[in-house]
């Protein structure tokens, strides 16, 4: 049975999750800039250990999903800027000591993509690419059933491509990067620009609500996500060629909206490469997806002996 801890900018959620990624209990406390470290890594034990005697069961060991720069590998936070206080803590190291378990820590993106291909809509391909669409553009990447990753473990931006270099700024200091045109707060930002005085087009949640209703700059607002979420998963599939494309996040639950555009695109500018043979498909496991994946982390880390040395190293 695995603890499951998904680490967020506004709250972590801590969970049991068993060997066939079924969330036996669950439990969440809020977070913020201001949120200390001692006291997070305090209240994630006191949950775990209170989840663990809900499903009256014992932990064997723990999984670890966070948004922001973290180390796989060390288990170290690195710039976490929405929580400043947590930057360079270890909580695979701390978390160890506190339940004598093994602890496994990865990029929630990495995490949801190794769950979607154990337990969710890529079971049995061995090239997946996960990608989560809310207020981030984020995503992973199975390559022979192996999680891909750069020099020094590094995580993929998938995000961060350019899609338009006339674009918007981004935060990572390029524009018009697919996260800055196609993230849910892109496309509120593009409406409110249409219709400045109008409060209906704050979120991008109220926009897809509104585009089923038939609004016509909310479904103005859809078809130019469509186009730009296009342009990203094309570059996706002519790069990599997966089996499976995996989408998820808060914008896709109203994917209805924008799966005929995108695969428009995809027919357009893919070509060369048969682009045919690339499903798409929603991601499948729900709301508890991030602790599912959480918990994936462990077993992906440890719960085969055929790893190689560079992924269980923790």
């Amino acid at each position: 049975m695995i603890g499951a801890v998904d680490i967020g900018g506004t709250k972590v959620a801590t969970g049991i999750v068993d060997e066939c990624g079924i969330v036996l209990s669950k439990n969440k406390f809020p977070t913020g800039p201001d949120s200390s470290y001692s006291n997070g890594i305090e209240s994630i034990s006191s949950m775990l250990r209170q989840s663990a005697q809900n499903a009256r069961v014992e932990i064997t060991g723990i999984g670890i999903g966070s948004t922001g720069p973290v180390d796989p590998l060390s288990g170290e936070f690195g710039e976490v800027d929405f929580l400043p206080d947590w930057r360079r803590h270890n909580p695979v190291q701390d978390l160890a000591k506190l339940f004598g378990v093994k602890v496994a820590l990865e990029n929630d993106a990495d995490a949801g993509a190794l769950a979607e291909a154990a337990w969710g809509a890529g079971q049995g391909k061995s090239r997946l690419i996960y990608i989560t669409v809310g207020t981030g553009i984020g995503g992973g990447i199975i390559l022979d059933g192996e999680l891909y990753r750069g020099v020094d473990g590094a995580h993929p931006e998938l995000g961060h491509q350019v899609i338009d270099p006339s674009g918007p700024p981004c935060s990572c200091g390029f524009r018009g990067c697919w996260e800055s045109l196609a993230a849910g707060p892109a496309m509120a930002a593009w409406a409110q620009s249409q219709a400045p005085a109008n409060d209906s087009y704050r979120t991008a949640k109220q926009i897809c609500q509104l585009a089923q209703e038939g609004d016509e700059l909310a479904r103005r607002a859809a078809e130019r996500e469509a186009y730009y979420l296009g342009l990203g998963i094309a570059n996706l599939i002519n790069l990599f060629t997966p089996d499976i494309i995996v989408l998820g996040g808060s914008v896709m639950k109203s994917a209805l909206l924008f799966l005929e555009g995108i695969r428009e695109l995809i027919t357009r500018g893919c070509r060369f490469v048969p682009y045919e043979k690339t499903e798409l498909a929603l991601a499948s496991l729900g709301e508890d997806a991030n602790l599912i994946g959480a918990a994936r982390v462990w077993h992906y880390r440890f719960g085969h002996a055929t790893q190689p040395a560079l992924n269980r190293a923790v």
